[in-house]
């Protein structure tokens, strides 16, 4: 299988080694406007073909299929040249700025008969995966409550660089910059955490985002510091459980942590994803008379990079799909929504 990775920047690396450790696939070209970061990029993984531009790509057209690691904004028109082409489509969260662009590319992969995924990399935690299974087997019966974090404190402590003078980080906080803040950047992977493991998409929400005062005049340099920092979201998903989810940069002492807690009128589940351990627990039967809770093991998952080569050589299911992105960005464009009319609930369309 031949792979074309457009775009080059630092994700892109992680997409470059996962895809070189899967048997029978092999990057043979990338794509990126600089030709600096394209030329050290495909120097650095032995990509032998190098493009500038996507449309000259698409013309030599010697790849299968491609993952897209371009900014946000560009995932919707470059995924939807690919799919003209007939090319599969590996795509960054999030899948498109807005559903609708989100569901057209979803029908027009469903039309082509093409494999389109979405990189929601937390789908690579076993537990994770763990817990989807319990919940689906019945294993904490109906499920009726639920809590899910994102937590981060790089806005509060320099573990990943000062982001005062760092341009990777700075932009993440300028909506005129194309970020859509914490909500934009990693609401959607809490949103799926916490969605695939109960096996509910949301049908309904209320959201409050809020943005802290953390410069003079909310100002550095050309950023205007005007992106959410935190979020707050109370949500009712399809099968008529209730519960929150939120997330933070201002969160101190936690770098990057996942936590997920489901409850069942038999029993509860504790997701922990922290300092990039893993951790599943479980509450039921005559357990719950006590409160005691027992460790699960999880087996090891594929990656979402194998997924979406099976799923190409038809061995599994495109999952997380494009189907499934847009239906993520859906609620996240019912959160801003929600926020600009005083936290209303609101439908997810």
């Amino acid at each position: 299988m031949r792979i074309l990775i457009l775009g080059t920047g630092n994700m892109a690396q992680s997409h470059a080694t996962a895809y070189q450790k899967c048997p029978g696939v092999e990057i043979v070209a990338g794509v990126d406007r600089r030709p600096d970061p394209l030329s050290e990029f495909c120097e650095s993984f032995g990509i032998p073909r190098q493009f500038l531009d996507l449309e000259e790509a698409i013309g030599w057209g010697e790849f299968d299929a491609v993952s897209n690691v371009t900014p946000d904004a560009a995932h919707h028109p470059t995924t939807l040249m690919l799919l003209n082409a007939g090319k599969h489509v590996l795509c960054e969260k999030p899948l498109a700025t807005n559903a609708a662009d989100a569901h057209e590319m979803a029908a027009l992969a469903r039309k082509n008969n093409l494999v389109g995924m979405v990189n929601l990399s937390y789908r690579d935690v076993a537990v994770l995966q763990a817990a989807a299974g319990l919940v689906a087997d019945g294993a904490i019966g109906a499920l009726r409550h639920f809590e899910a974090s994102y937590l981060q404190s790089w806005l509060a402590q320099p573990a990943w660089g000062d982001w005062r003078t760092e341009s990777q980080w700075l932009w993440r906080l300028s909506t005129e910059h194309g970020s859509k803040g914490v909500l934009g950047d990693v609401g959607i992977h809490i949103l799926d955490f916490a969605t695939f493991a109960a096996g509910s998409p949301v049908s309904e929400l209320s959201c409050r985002l809020k943005t802290f005062d953390k410069a003079k005049g909310n100002r550095i340099g050309e950023y205007p510091l005007d992106a959410n920092d935190s979020f707050t979201l109370q949500a009712e998903l399809a099968n008529g459980a209730l519960g929150t989810i939120s997330a933070s940069r201002f969160a101190s002492g936690h770098l990057n942590d996942l936590r997920l807690r489901l409850y069942g009128d038999r029993g509860g589940l504790e997701v922990l994803f922290e300092k990039r351990k893993e951790s599943l627990r479980i509450c039921r039967d005559e357990n719950l008379t006590e409160g005691r809770w027992e460790d699960v093991v999880a087996k090891p998952v594929p990656t979402v990079y194998e997924r979406f080569v099976d799923a190409i050589r038809d061995r599994e299911p495109p999952e997380p799909d494009f189907v499934h992105g847009a239906r993520l960005q859906a609620a996240l464009d019912a959160a801003e929504r929600s926020d600009a009319e005083n936290g209303r609930f609101l439908k997810v369309e």
